[in-house]
């Protein structure tokens, strides 16, 4: 419906032409900005009404006390199961870090649900195979568990940036949770817009890049460089893909179009995960939650663990 609305507006109202590049690029700036601002009022408000129920410190140890990364595993099966993209999935990453969630697990999630979920499934296994589509979800998730686990050790907490709460120690303190559910409902949004107020400018920003790469960077630019075959095109693959914003399921196309150009299966799939689980919107909203070390490690890891599993892919199949 919003899709459609979105066509609506830029197409009908605004009559801006389909065809062209500068209609794409903003009837995309237009649907996804909206979309992620609703995911950000709309999930920030139901975390914070859940937490009025479930103190943020019972969260914490009862997630924290999960052994053999269970709550890793847990959090990386949600985020497979989530249709969102990589800007998509931050309004419930942040709602994660608001309930105190151990950062390793809220990063096992933010890293697999642009990745893996079910649309993505489906198409991987209808184009390439299911045993291929298995392997993929499979490698995702398992991305999604070691990678969070990996962060969760550093010890990291201190660089998570955005603050909740107005008073020091106050989310460790059940006396200012309302105790009715018309107050509860109140604290809740009171809650989702604090955040979206601190946010909207810079998802804005993000979504901009990214409307102007999807509307401008031409498909054959990529397959140019991609069709590296050596041992360094998973590598070159990944990076390509990083600055570039999209979702898995409209990148599986793409995947199946290079592969048929001969290009092996792994640096297309490398591509795809680096557009679909690291992008340059994506790190741009998610510096003004964690600190650039921070943003760092996190790009760092999933990159190594992108690269891999394209290694993985072009080894299986051949």
């Amino acid at each position: 419906m919003l899709q459609q609305f979105t066509d609506w507006l830029i197409y009908s109202v605004f009559d801006f032409d389909p065809a062209s590049k500068f209609g794409s690029s903003i009837n995309f700036f237009v649907y996804d900005t909206i979309k992620i601002y609703l995911l950000v009022i709309v999930i920030v408000a139901v975390i914070a009404f859940m937490r009025t129920f479930l103190p943020p410190r019972k969260i914490k140890q009862a997630l924290g006390k999960q052994k053999f990364g269970l709550g890793n595993l847990a959090a990386s099966i949600l985020g497979a199961v989530t249709p969102f993209c990589s800007c998509s999935s931050i309004p419930l990453f942040i709602g994660f870090l608001e309930a105190e969630v151990p950062l390793g697990i809220a990063f096992s999630f933010i890293i697999t649900s642009p990745l893996v979920n079910e649309v993505v499934f489906v198409l991987m296994g209808g184009t390439f195979g299911w045993w291929i589509a298995i392997l993929y979800a499979f490698s995702g998730i398992v991305l999604g568990v070691i990678a969070g686990l990996i962060i969760g050790k550093m010890n990291l907490s201190k660089e998570v940036l955005l603050k909740f709460g107005e008073n020091k120690g106050e989310s460790l303190n059940l006396n200012y949770l309302p105790k009715s559910i018309e107050g509860k409902i109140q604290f809740s949004f009171q809650e989702s817009f604090k955040t979206f107020k601190k946010l909207w400018l810079i998802i804005a920003i993000g979504v901009g890049i990214g409307a102007g790469i999807h509307g401008y960077v031409p498909v054959d630019f990529f397959q140019q460089y991609l069709g590296v075959n050596s041992i360094i095109a998973v590598p070159i693959a990944t990076l390509i893909g990083i600055p570039i914003y999209a979702g898995c399921s409209s990148l599986v196309p793409i995947v199946f179009a290079l592969v048929q150009q001969g290009i092996p299966l792994g640096t297309a799939l490398a591509f795809m995960m680096a557009v679909a689980g690291l992008s340059l919107p994506e790190a741009i909203m998610l510096k003004k939650i964690i600190s650039m070390k921070l943003l760092a490690i996190f790009f760092g890891t999933v990159a190594i663990g992108i690269v891999l599993i394209g290694y993985l892919f072009n080894a299986i199949h051949v």
